[in-house]
Parts: C-alpha cells; sequence; structure tokens
C-alpha cells in the first residue's frame, strides 16, 4: 500500500493511509487476530455475516424495483458549517 506525502504534510498522507487500511479491511483483520476465535465461534460468525449480507441485498434489490422507500441519507444541515 502506498500512498504519496505531498508538500511535506505527513497529518494529510497519514489520514489517506487510514482510509485506504479502513476500506480494505486491515484494521478489522487485525481486531480478528489478536484473540484465538474457537471454530464454533468463526462459523457463528461467518453465517451472521452472510445473513446480514444477504438481507442488505435484498433490501437494495427492493429498493431499486421501487417496493420499498429507499433509506434516508443523513441531512447536510445537521453538520456544522465550516468557516
Amino acid at each position: 500500500m502506498q500512498v504519496l506525502v505531498r508538500d511535506n504534510n505527513v497529518d494529510q498522507a497519514l489520514r489517506a493511509l487510514k482510509k485506504k487500511m479502513q476500506r480494505e479491511g486491515i484494521f478489522r483483520e487485525m481486531k480478528m487476530r489478536d484473540h484465538y476465535e474457537k471454530p464454533s465461534e468463526k462459523r457463528a460468525r461467518e453465517k451472521a455475516e452472510g445473513i446480514r449480507r444477504a438481507r442488505k441485498m435484498a433490501r437494495k434489490k427492493l429498493q431499486r424495483e421501487g417496493l420499498l422507500p429507499p433509506t434516508p441519507k443523513p441531512a447536510a444541515a445537521a453538520r456544522p458549517a465550516a468557516r
């Protein structure tokens, strides 16, 4: 993984690196490898993840077909304005 540092701005490069690592799932994998997970716990977790994924895909499909209203996005007014 590579991040370019522009104008000696290390903070910005670090933020970009963290975002890339988050997208790739590296933090989640590190957390999972931190402690031993019993095979039964692993099966239960993977099954729950699969169910969650299937439900999400079904919900998205129904939304595309117009049978469900789209999920509301967070309002821009809730964020403080940058000045």
